[in-house]
């Protein structure tokens, strides 16, 4: 329950401090913006979307910064720069201030995520694939825990309520920047004479990778978009397994992501798990599928069990993309493969949406079918990608 080092204890912290403020800012948000600020709908959406697109492109070059300057100084950095762009956000009124407020956090929230791999890195020690798994269990416990607080004080439906729980969140970035002033400096690795600029964007291996990982990331907005769409619009099972969805799939990634990472230590075992992720994807979208038309009793079983299978694949998946986003990285250039790997990802939580909205939910049971075709497919290519992945890497003598 507690890791190894002062420094992963340390860093496991910041992350536990991090997330209850992001969880907090994801559920109150919008409801701030449009209930406090007085900004319409259409407004609000445009800006959360602007913001999430241009904070996609911010990770490869200041994960290159990180990696030759110090992964904790920019991390540092980052860090205030969202507290500031958050504070902004409760002394303005404007759409056209709230705007670059969004934007500046939205790219400092991108690019702390690359400048945070080469940190978790080297403070992981010679078990790293259980300090990440470790930590994405703790953030999703404080992510969870901040969101079910948060609906408490939306209850009350209050301009001081939400203006408290956005101050939250910007607060909770002054205490991570304190909490990981505690981490000693961390030097940043050499760089071989032969190295360019922007390597990550020459290794066609780890881009093809990053790619295969972003259909893949697709999946987690099934149970969070797709599935409370399903259930309501779809089926006869009850309501209240919207909100179980969330809850059973947070519990079981909390307590089980750590076990499911053991033995995944090496790009080969990352894409095994990887192929078993589409198969359980596809298992688990299938008896989803099958709730519809089914008597209540039999559609809430059903769907259980798909919400079951589906985080199995979660956890697999998850551990599977830790590994190889680390692993393929060079150790001189962690920062800027972990921004091209963010970047693949964060287009995956832009499409998504429109993905699922037209396979699962316009297309119906065939394409809750056919969407888990194509996740057993990725997982089936996978391995031999990795390979050729692992055969064309540029110095790869310095990823031990």
């Amino acid at each position: 329950m507690v890791p190894e080092t002062r420094a992963q204890r340390i860093l496991a912290l910041a992350t536990f401090v991090n997330m209850i403020g992001s969880g907090v800012y994801m559920v109150s948000a919008a409801l701030y913006f449009t209930r406090v600020v007085g900004l319409p709908l259409a407004q609000v959406a445009l800006g959360l979307g602007l913001a999430a697109g241009v904070g996609l492109f911010a990770g490869v070059p200041v994960g290159h910064i990180a990696d030759r300057r110090g992964p904790r100084e920019v991390y540092l950095g980052l860090l205030v720069i969202q507290a500031i762009a958050f504070t902004a956000l409760v002394f303005t009124r404007s759409f056209w201030l709230i705007l670059p407020a969004l934007c500046v956090a939205e790219l400092a929230r991108s690019a702390g995520g690359a400048a945070r791999g080469p940190l978790v890195r080297g403070v992981g020690g010679t078990d790293l694939t259980r300090y990440r798994a470790y930590l994405r269990s703790v953030g999703n416990l404080a992510g969870s825990g901040a969101a079910i607080a948060a609906g408490f004080a939306i209850q009350s439906d209050s301009r001081s309520a939400y203006l408290a729980l956005i101050i939250a969140n910007a607060v909770s970035f002054v205490l991570s920047a304190l909490i990981v002033m505690a981490l000693p400096t961390l030097p940043p690795v050499p760089a071989p004479a032969k190295a360019s600029r922007w390597q990550v964007l020459r290794d066609r291996g780890y881009v093809a990778v990053t790619a295969i990982d972003a259909v893949m990331s697709i999946h987690h907005q099934v149970l969070l978009f797709a599935l409370p769409l399903w259930i309501l619009g779809s089926t006869d099972a009850p309501r209240w397994l919207v909100g179980m969805a969330a809850l059973l799939n947070t519990a079981l990634v909390v307590l089980l992501q750590v076990k499911a990472s053991k033995g995944v230590d090496d790009s080969a075992s990352a894409s095994k798990a990887m192929r078993r992720s589409g198969v359980a994807f596809l298992v688990g979208m299938a008896a989803i599928a099958a709730a519809a038309g089914a008597p209540v009793w039999l559609a809430t079983i059903v769907i259980i069990i798909g919400i079951l299978v589906h985080t199995v694949g979660e956890l697999w998946h998850t551990a599977g993309s830790l590994e190889l986003r680390f692993s393929l990285a060079p150790a001189h250039a962690q920062g800027q493969y972990m921004g091209l790997f963010g970047l693949g990802s964060g287009v995956a939580n832009v499409v998504a949406p429109s993905i699922l909205a037209l396979m699962c939910i316009t297309l119906g049971v065939p394409g809750w079918l056919l969407l888990g075709a194509v996740f057993v497919v990725v997982g089936l290519i996978t391995p031999p990608v990795v390979r050729w992945a692992e055969r064309t890497r540029p110095f790869a003598e310095q990823t031990a």
